[in-house]
């Protein structure tokens, strides 16, 4: 019987790629690092395979996050109703998960300007807006 993976796989994954793409650091650099090849490492993050605990500790460390950032937030552990938190919004993991949204985030991070930043926002929800509407007609 072949064992799949995943809900929590894909998202355990998709965390790795998030906090390794945001550090520059390439599937090649974190496989010669575990060694494994960058192949392996681009299945873990797809999702594709499973990451033991002793594994995504390396991950961790390597990384240079605890543990438990790969693992906060995943709503699928639990299924109680009524105990479990509300599913946190898809659009951040999917801003997070493209180069670009990447970029935006890290040099975003990087303007302290309080003036700066707002206008940055306002740029931005006035280009979605336009956006929305040139897909609307």
């Amino acid at each position: 019987m072949k064992k799949s993976t995943g809900s929590i796989d894909k998202e355990v994954g998709s965390r790795v790629r998030m906090r390794r793409v945001s550090i520059g650091m390439s599937q090649e650099k974190l496989g010669d690092m575990l060694g494994l090849t960058f192949q392996q490492v681009q299945k873990y993050e797809k999702g594709m395979n499973r990451i033991s605990v002793a594994r995504l500790i390396e991950i961790a460390k390597i990384l240079g996050v605890d543990i438990h950032f790969f693992l906060n937030g995943v709503t699928s552990i639990t299924s109680t109703p009524g105990f479990a938190e509300e599913t946190p919004p898809t659009y951040v993991a999917d801003m997070m998960s493209t180069p670009e949204g990447l970029q935006l985030v890290r040099n975003f991070a990087g303007i302290t300007n309080p003036k700066v930043r707002k206008s940055i926002v306002q740029l931005v929800a006035s280009l979605a807006a336009q956006d929305e509407a040139e897909r609307s007609s």
